[in-house]
């Protein structure tokens, strides 16, 4: 009769490996998880009337609409601006340009939402470099609709940038250049070879954009002057119904945010291996003579 064999134990790198995991699983789940679920119970404590009630307040309804305009604007504007610039670092910029656009267009991560906002009211403001001079012509930035629009411009300008700068470098420039020898015209090239191949780079930079504009507070809430029913978006509309001791109606702003972000975020999760996936198979993509036919 054979001996049976010892039951197998896990080995050290693996124990190491799943303490690690669990650590990072209470770490999160203290700082997110815990919290996104106590403003979920908190925002159904009262019931499902008293959710409806606050989603159907004009305020809210109000700062919804705002923050799906100002959202709406921002992300095809740094969305086309991100393009450009990522093509003109890549294909077109000198070394030394290169570095001081990289380092401006990255200055919206270094400084605080809170310096922007105060920048724009510098120079917008009424009292700014070029604010008396709009007003004068009948065009109003800060405390308005347009000042909130520049101010998430602002601070969500890198992301589209800098997830298509790697993907550009990546996929080179041979189907650009047989393109361009079989007569394509730049914009031909650019609509047929480089932006199919940039294409989920792009894709995962506007997922980017769209959630640092919905999260957006410090800035916008500098520009906008925080006004109910006119210039409040959901992140402000949260911090107003919360110190006017209206706890329900601030739950529920904040659990559309968070759904929001929920949804953001299984976006991120589909389009980055995309993004690699097309990073990879860049060079095994279709010929260049696309671009002609």
């Amino acid at each position: 009769m054979s001996a049976s064999a010892p039951p197998t134990r896990p080995r050290p790198g693996l124990r190491a490996r799943l303490a690690l995991r669990s650590l990072a699983l209470v770490y999160l789940g203290m700082l997110l998880l815990l919290p996104l679920g106590m403003v979920f119970y908190r925002t159904f404590e009262s019931g499902l009337g008293a959710v409806w009630d606050a989603m159907s307040d004009p305020a809210f309804t109000h700062a919804f609409k705002l923050t799906v305009i100002v959202v709406a604007i921002a992300v095809p504007v740094n969305t086309i601006f991100g393009i450009v610039c990522a093509l003109a670092l890549v294909r077109r910029g000198s070394t030394r340009g290169n570095g001081l656009l990289n380092a401006a267009i990255g200055l919206p991560l270094a400084l605080s939402p809170v310096i922007v906002g105060l920048a724009l009211v510098l120079v917008y403001g009424k009292d700014g470099w070029l604010g008396g001079w709009l007003l004068d012509h009948g065009v109003r930035i800060v405390f308005a609709l347009p000042g909130m629009v520049l101010a998430t411009i602002v601070v969500s300008l890198p992301f589209v940038m800098r997830e298509v700068v790697p993907v550009l470098r990546e996929i080179g420039t041979d189907q650009e250049q047989a393109a361009s020898t079989l007569g394509a015209s730049g914009w031909q090239t650019f609509r047929r070879i480089t932006l199919p191949a940039i294409r989920w780079g792009v894709a995962y930079g506007v997922v980017l954009t769209t959630a640092r504009a919905l999260g957006e507070y410090g800035a916008v809430a500098v520009v906008s002057g925080k006004i109910a029913g006119r210039t409040e978006t959901l992140t402000l509309h949260v911090e107003e119904r919360f110190v006017s001791f209206e706890p329900v109606a601030a739950y529920t702003a904040a659990l559309v945010l968070a759904v929001l972000a929920v949804l953001t975020l299984l976006a991120m999760n589909v389009f980055k291996p995309r993004t690699r996936k097309e990073a990879a198979d860049g060079d095994r993509s279709a010929p260049g003579d696309e671009a002609v036919r």
